[in-house]
């Protein structure tokens, strides 16, 4: 199914009025103005969007990125899937100090993560995390401002805290920054949220769950590994994404699923696999993903053909694919992603081999033989898609009804 997925943005400012920095907000839909909710769902579903759906870079370009933290994620009882590279890690305020959350944030900022403290009330039991926060927010519409001035010189004893000022809708909370030379500025008198929508084909369920099982096991083969992945186009779109995004490190050009699985690196891929579970968005339709991954495979088995190579043609024919079911072209899809010189002039201009396979299995598919017969490797690609596809749902009767109960269980 062909979904929408969302993410606000709202702007944080420096003292001269220009963008230092984003926060990432949990949007439900495109018209939505406040979040409603700021739980662990809400959470998952901002990290997984942001740098699954859209890119990091297509996010905030180079500027560094605001995300709430729950619980869950303070403690590591979640793991964080992406490093410290381009993110801030904002403490809720409903977030429960207590030895277990300053453990957990002291091991993140020894990690590097730099720490918001959001909200900021003295007395909260937060005034406990100054000493490893890089930023502390503080409420100046609704907030009590009788004790700001204490609050603020409480702050400045620690040399390394930036205050951020939050909620100002009005001059006379912008006022008030300017007065405690606030360095950093948030809120609707500034700038109101925008929110970001992008289409999506969410990687189904069972491929998820069959991933994170799979890499359980400390030595779980890597081809093991990328025939999960690959078997669902979703879910390979997203490693692919998650391979170009700065947080996750990787600054290499890809040409297959393989190469990205392995420049991301197991670890990583499980914490995202982990992520999305959490996300849990609505299953891919399978009879729209057949179409994609069939065109991938049939782009593999032409490789040989056009003395090319078999991975770099799947990634091209799955571009192809999945930019065709998300009404985007495959050059602009193909901006969004790590790919080799080779794969994106193949997207883009339809140069090369790659090229010239993408265009003979184009032709094929509008009922143009062209230079050969396809339709055997097109049926072993229709067989084997399909085999793929449904291979997790091949389960015998008992199999599968245990599989729906602890479906059903796990909510």
């Amino acid at each position: 199914m062909l979904d929408a997925v969302h993410v606000g943005r709202q702007p944080i400012f420096d003292a001269n009025g220009d963008v230092v920095a984003y926060e990432l907000l949990f949007r439900g839909r495109m018209d939505a103005v406040e979040s409603g909710r700021q739980d662990t769902y809400a959470t998952s579903t901002v990290m997984v969007n942001a740098f699954t759906e859209f890119g990091i870079a297509e996010v905030a370009g180079n500027r560094p990125c605001f995300i709430n933290l729950t619980r869950e994620f303070v403690t590591g009882q979640l793991p964080l899937p992406f490093g410290p590279e381009q993110v801030v890690l904002e403490v809720l305020e409903t977030v429960d100090v207590d030895d277990e959350v300053i453990a957990g944030i002291t091991a993140l900022a020894e990690a590097g993560y730099k720490i918001a403290l959001d909200d900021f009330v003295w007395g909260s039991g937060h005034e406990r995390l100054l000493g490893l926060a890089s930023y502390v927010k503080l409420d100046l519409l609704d907030g009590d401002l009788s004790r700001l001035g204490e609050i603020v010189a409480a702050c400045r004893e620690h040399p390394g805290i930036q205050l951020v000022a939050e909620r100002l809708e009005t001059a006379a909370e912008v006022a008030i920054a300017d007065r405690y030379g606030m360095e950093l500025r948030q809120g609707y008198a500034l700038s109101r949220p925008q929110v970001l929508s992008a289409p999506s084909l969410s990687p189904s369920r069972m491929r998820r769950l069959e991933l994170v099982a799979a890499l359980m096991s400390p030595d779980v083969p890597m081809d093991k590994v990328t025939s999960i992945i690959v078997s669902d186009p979703a879910l390979a779109l997203r490693v692919l994404r998650v391979s170009n995004s700065v947080a996750a490190g990787v600054v290499s050009r890809i040409s297959s699923v393989r190469q990205a699985v392995m420049l991301v690196g197991l670890n990583r891929i499980r914490r995202w696999a982990t992520l999305m579970v959490v996300d849990d968005a609505a299953e891919a339709s399978e009879q729209q993903l057949l179409t994609a991954l069939t065109q991938a495979r049939l782009c593999e088995n032409l490789a040989p053909r056009f003395r090319a190579d078999p991975g770099a043609a799947f990634v091209a024919g799955l571009v192809t694919g999945m930019a065709g079911l998300m009404s985007m072209t495959p050059a602009a899809m193909a901006e969004q992603l790590p790919l080799t010189t080779e794969v994106s002039d193949a997207l883009t201009r339809g140069t090369g081999r790659l090229g010239e396979i993408l265009t003979a299995v184009r032709a094929y598919e509008d009922g143009e033989w062209g230079s050969g017969d396809l339709a055997g490797l097109s049926l072993d690609a229709m067989r084997w898609s399909t085999r793929t596809l449904s291979a997790a749902s091949q389960l015998t009767p008992a199999s599968a009804a245990g599989r729906r109960r602890n479906r059903d269980a796990a909510g």
